[in-house]
């Protein structure tokens, strides 16, 4: 009888040993019940998983206009960060942009009088009294914070153009000029034309 008692308890303890050995399932995780970036797993990862996709600039962050604007015409909603362009034929397109600081946003109407491809970056004097680093030109280039495209307005200091500073897309964030993605501003360079009227709204 004690023999019969040692033989259970030997058999009881060799039970939970194996028990303790596959017990824990932290690492395990949704993907059919294993780990796919365990190192050591016996299995393939599931054929279903798909890589996260590379880091990619919000580009076609396309918003849903809301304002209406005339056809031909450029609106821009400032505290919505957004410039909608209306075509002649009435199809919509609506970038985000950045905007100017407070204290150097401007409100009102006025028209596109000249596009430039690869502009050159001529700081104003009030720039240079203020950073005297500033160069007098800036050629085209990355380092180019007026990017690869630029729409001058009325007053020629104003310009929607693009930027080598993506990241302050969205944000208050110029001297007053309108800021976009390279992709976007080159594709609205191509579409609008001087005389565009442009509004800009609070």
């Amino acid at each position: 009888m004690r023999l019969l008692v040692l033989l259970a308890t030997a058999l009881l303890l060799t039970v939970e040993a194996q028990a303790q050995v596959y017990a824990p399932y932290e690492e395990y995780d949704g993907y059919g019940g294993y780990y796919y970036e365990d190192p050591y797993s016996p299995y393939p990862p599931p054929p279903y998983y798909e890589p996260a996709p590379r880091y990619r600039e919000p580009l076609y962050d396309r918003r849903q206009p809301s304002t209406r604007g005339a056809r031909g015409t450029i609106v821009i909603a400032t505290r919505e960060h957004t410039l909608v362009y209306t075509t002649a034929s009435g199809e919509q397109f609506a970038y985000p942009i950045a905007v100017g600081r407070e204290g150097k946003q401007w409100y009102g109407t006025t028209r596109v009088v000249s596009k430039r491809m690869h502009p050159e970056w001529r700081p104003t004097a009030s720039m240079r009294q203020k950073n005297p680093r500033l160069p007098e030109v800036v050629k085209p280039g990355p380092a180019n914070p007026l990017g690869t495209r630029a729409i001058y307005l009325a007053d020629g200091l104003l310009r929607i153009h693009g930027t080598n500073d993506p990241s302050s897309i969205g944000t208050n964030a110029s001297s007053g000029c309108f800021r976009m993605y390279r992709e976007d501003v080159e594709e609205l360079y191509d579409m609008v034309q001087p005389g565009t009227r442009v509004i800009v709204q609070w």
